[in-house]
């Protein structure tokens, strides 16, 4: 069974919602933080990316970055920007991007269930952003970014989520990108208590988005624990913040790939090179129909790469994955891109800049090739994550973001 409990969230004045809530620190560098939250001393970039208040140049891991965030995030509770509930609430966030919507609640999760694989992974993490993401949690006593999380459809939660967001929201903004977030709150025990229910009879969650912070959790969790000698399991650390999603409500763009180079080879050898393997054919439509198809961008035009389908592993969740496709029989064999987490060679493009990105790429000589892929579906993640496997990397982009800001969970 899944946990979810409320929690007296730090959340924004619904007035200063939209200067408070911010983009979530992982898809901005330093220089964009800095101008996004430039004359806005409310951004909660000045939170996730305390470094844009310290001189230039400052190393991102040094104590004085996560000083800074726990000191930034005071000031906005003095400020009353962000203010403390009453009582343990339950949320429903909405996000509405073009003809795109998806409502999720928000409620923390317990470690132990992440920790026990009842929240379920399906990404490998670094050591260097757990660190950081662990520290800041640390330095902070907060949990200041929601992990994303989804669940196989269950008509009882995924009912009790749509209901609670309905009628007149609790803040409602449109963020500069043009993504509309509303909240609604759910207050009343009897529907938390229903809500609870609900998902104690969903077997697992799953990690969509925040792997990082899920496990920077668990990691704060442990050291605090060692720190409590009255430790009971049920001191706010063992529990972290989420929004839980039902899947197919959810939009995944591609993850996108370009290589800055060929090594030499020319269009012809690229052709016959993968010609087992792929079905070539000249497409004016970059974008590819289904899975086990690729665009190609080179020397100037798109093609179409149609997998050949004769043996092809379909029962395999991570061998019949398109990135792991064009890995095995294109990147690697043919471009000699041994390990794309680590290869200088490759980059990823997330699928929200489209094919136009990619042209760019490859015209202006960032890369001589570039490769757009079909979107992966929630169901494919689930399957790899219920086999224990690991996706291949840059597999998912997900589109539209969670706002920062919105909800804090202090530890």
């Amino acid at each position: 069974m899944a946990i979810v409990r409320p929690f007296r969230a730090l959340r924004p004045d619904p007035g200063k919602a939209p200067l408070v809530a911010s983009p979530p620190y992982d898809v901005v560098n330093t220089k964009q933080a800095r101008q996004l939250a430039a004359g806005n001393p409310l951004s909660f970039l000045h939170v996730v990316r305390p470094e844009i208040d310290l001189p230039d140049g400052t190393e991102l891991s040094s104590e004085a970055v996560y000083q800074k965030a726990s000191e930034n995030l005071g000031k906005l509770i003095e400020l009353k920007a962000l203010v403390r509930e009453e009582s343990p609430t339950l949320y429903t966030y909405t996000q509405k991007m073009g003809d795109h919507e998806q409502t999720g609640l928000v409620a923390c999760c317990s470690v132990d269930d992440y920790d026990a694989d009842v929240i379920k992974k399906h990404e490998k993490t670094r050591k260097d952003k757990e660190d950081d993401r662990t520290r800041l949690i640390l330095g902070s006593s907060a949990q200041t970014g929601p992990v994303f999380l989804m669940f196989r459809d269950d008509d009882t939660a995924a009912g009790l989520i749509r209901k609670a967001s309905s009628g007149d929201p609790f803040l409602s903004f449109t963020a500069p990108d043009g993504v509309v977030h509303t909240v609604h709150r759910i207050d009343d025990e009897s529907k938390i208590r229903a809500m609870v229910q609900a998902f104690a009879g969903i077997c697992c969650l799953y990690v969509a988005d925040g792997h990082h912070r899920s496990a920077a959790a668990s990691r704060a969790r442990a050291e605090q624990e060692k720190q409590n000698p009255q430790h009971t399991g049920n001191e706010d650390y063992n529990f972290f913040l989420t929004v839980i999603f039902p899947a197919s409500s959810l939009q995944i763009l591609p993850y996108n790939r370009v290589v800055k180079d060929v090594r030499g080879l020319s269009r012809e050898d690229l052709e016959a090179k993968i010609s087992d393997h792929f079905i070539i054919e000249e497409s004016t439509v970059p974008e590819p129909a289904q899975k086990g198809e690729f665009g190609m961008f080179f020397e100037g035009r798109w093609q179409r790469l149609k997998y050949r389908q004769e043996g092809r592993e379909t029962n395999d969740p991570l061998k019949s994955l398109d990135a792991n496709i064009l890995q095995d029989c294109f990147l690697g064999p043919i471009l000699g891109i041994g390990d794309p987490r680590t290869d200088s060679r490759i980059d990823f493009v997330g699928g929200i800049h489209g094919a136009k990105e990619l042209e760019r790429r490859v015209s202006e000589g960032e890369a001589e090739i570039a490769f757009l892929l079909y979107p992966v579906s929630t169901e494919d993640i689930m399957r790899v994550s219920d086999a224990n496997s690991t996706m291949p990397p840059k597999s998912t982009w997900f589109e539209p973001k969670l706002r920062s800001g919105l909800f804090v969970h202090t530890i």
